[in-house]
């Protein structure tokens, strides 16, 4: 990494620096998470580099002894690797997709863009689903304090419709799925933040309904197959390999059974899809500890991430966002002698998912542990995660009655958390129904606590009784007269809690992704800090930057998703004819 590289990064990093030290000063209940001494305090060694990042491996040519040539290669075969593949071969090119698991991998299925043909449809019916691009685009940078590229998210609105119409086209081809837009709004009369009908997700029909080797991700690599594109599976990726003018001309991997490196040619273009580095602890305490701080682990949720697409860029010159950001929901919950954070709860006895809390994001009423209620529980996910690190040991509890199956009606919900069907009737993520058995699970996991009393719920909690009641109280003499006079909660959200059984539960984040990345430009090139493009480097997903910082606009179903394949397609595209 050049020195005007590294110092682009410190930059950056000096905003993680300090979100450190606020963690270490303010933190009330230890993180049990092993983390270097050095990424904690962002230190840097002599060479002016964090320790997480360290320096690109060298490989002797005598240890390489596979060579592959071909014109595109596509590194992370997934949300935005396998779109990158058909779109490099269906332009022409001889293009490989790498991965590192063995077999592909399903992507993300809420998949957001302006103007499908699926949404332009529903006008007629649902003009309310109209989105005026310019006040979208004005919503994303504010959600990201200013911290973005406007031409990213520009280049987002104007080219996801037709991604998610080339996509339907795909997995339509043979029968065996069908592109749902997901049609619904909640009233916009009292709401604090704008929701936008972005929602796209692809669902299986009659034909392989009970298919369970059938998925999104399966669809899109045989019709990639079917292009002439190959993929080699069990295949971790190294580092970039450049020619004299530093343009990226290939990469080196290695198998992941026996261990050989593989040299990779690839002149036409490099695409790195790896995703972000969530997995990475060291990473992830250098970059944004307070998400640490929130984060409960789930089995089998989120993937493996673990930044080294992230790390090779940055090697090559390429520039990081200046903060770090995460996708994070509601999902996560904890035993009532538990609170959130790595490392403060029995994991060895999660391995069921019983502290897997779909329902998280329905926003009844929300107390800290002192057994107050502290802000409007209803809004984008991570403002509640976020008002939540302000509380003692970064955990609040959920408490809802047995009421809810009518009262989420009410809620109406958008996004993935939605429980019933959409507006148009396209199906929700999760339906209602299931909801009862999750609870029942994790009641008998010890996470849940289910009571005929506020009193008996509070003491089941190890909440002060006294307060919790108290509070409690208040929020339904609100919820009668209407009107949230505390933090202006909606007030067709501002619902009571009078229908025993009581429901109660610690909560935390679940954290899918990290999205703060290596920023690119519209060509999806990483660009270095004078803003020069890497040539010959294209990068797309979570493992690019320049979109997000701060919060994740979950208001606009499936941006993220959206984001990475409507970028992945254009990178390939742009790799396999060399316009950019």
């Amino acid at each position: 990494m050049s020195s005007l590289s590294r110092r682009s990064f410190f930059k950056g990093a000096g905003v993680a620096a300090l979100g450190v030290a606020a963690s270490s000063a303010l933190t009330g209940c230890g993180n049990s998470q092993t983390v270097s001494e050095n990424a904690a305090n962002l230190s840097a060694g002599e060479s002016g580099t964090p320790s997480w990042l360290g320096q690109a491996p060298v490989i002797a040519e005598s240890e390489i002894t596979e060579t592959i040539d071909t014109e595109v290669l596509v590194i992370g075969c997934r949300t935005g690797g396998l779109p990158a593949v058909i779109s490099a071969a269906e332009n022409g090119a001889k293009v490989l997709g790498i991965d590192r698991v063995a077999k592909v991998s399903n992507p993300r299925e809420d998949i957001g863009s302006i103007d499908s043909k699926l949404q332009l449809a529903s006008f007629d019916e649902f003009p309310q689903f109209r989105i005026d691009k310019m006040e979208a685009m004005e919503d994303i940078v504010r959600y990201a304090n200013g911290f973005a590229r406007y031409d990213l998210i520009k280049l987002w609105a104007d080219e996801s419709g037709a991604c998610v119409d080339w996509l339907t086209d795909i997995v339509e081809r043979d029968g065996r799925m069908v592109m749902r837009f997901e049609g619904g709004l909640p009233p916009e009369s009292e709401a604090r933040d704008k929701a936008y009908a972005t929602g796209h997700s692809p669902e299986k029909t009659e034909l392989v309904a009970d298919d369970k080797d059938f998925s999104f991700g399966v669809s899109l690599k045989e019709y990639a197959e079917e292009q002439g594109a190959e993929f080699r599976w069990s295949t971790e990726f190294v580092k970039l390999e450049q020619d004299e003018n530093d343009r990226v001309v290939g990469a080196i991997a290695r198998d992941v059974n026996d261990r050989h490196y593989i040299r990779i040619n690839a002149p036409k273009g490099v695409i790195i899809a790896t995703g972000g580095y969530g997995n990475n602890l060291e990473m992830m305490q250098a970059r944004q500890p307070w998400n640490q701080d929130l984060r409960i682990p789930v089995p089998a949720r989120g993937g493996n991430p673990t930044g080294d697409g992230i790390k090779a860029a940055l090697w090559v010159g390429g520039k990081m966002d200046p903060m770090g950001a995460a996708v994070t929901f509601n999902r996560a919950c904890c035993r009532p002698t538990e609170t959130a954070g790595m490392g403060n709860q029995d994991t060895a006895s999660n391995a069921n998912g019983a502290n897997w809390f779909w329902f998280g994001e329905q926003p009844f009423l929300k107390i800290n542990l002192n057994g107050k209620r502290f802000c409007n529980e209803s809004g984008p996910y991570d403002y509640m995660l976020h008002s939540a690190w302000m509380q003692p040991h970064h955990t609040y509890v959920d408490i809802w009655d047995s009421d809810y199956v009518e009262k989420v009606r009410q809620i109406n919900e958008v996004g993935c958390c939605r429980l019933y069907p959409f507006d148009n009737g396209a199906p929700s993520n999760m339906p209602i129904q299931a909801i009862q058995g999750m609870f029942e699970k994790s009641i008998e996991a010890g996470f849940i606590q289910r009571a005929d009393t506020m009193e008996e719920l509070a003491e089941m909690l190890n909440l002060p009784v006294e307060e919790t009641v108290a509070t409690w109280k208040h929020y339904n003499e609100m919820a009668y007269a209407g009107k949230d006079t505390d933090y202006n909660k909606e007030s067709y959200r501002m619902l009571p809690l009078d229908q025993p059984p009581y429901y109660g539960v610690r909560t935390g984040a679940w954290f899918l992704a990290t999205i703060d990345g290596v920023i690119i430009d519209t060509n999806m090139h990483p660009v270095r800090e004078d803003d020069s493009p890497i040539e010959g480097l294209y990068m797309t997903g979570d493992a690019s930057g320049g979109m997000f910082a701060v919060s994740y606009p979950n208001l606009f179903t499936g941006l993220a998703c959206g984001r990475t394949m409507t970028f992945g397609r254009r990178a390939g595209m742009l790799a396999a004819t060399g316009q950019a």
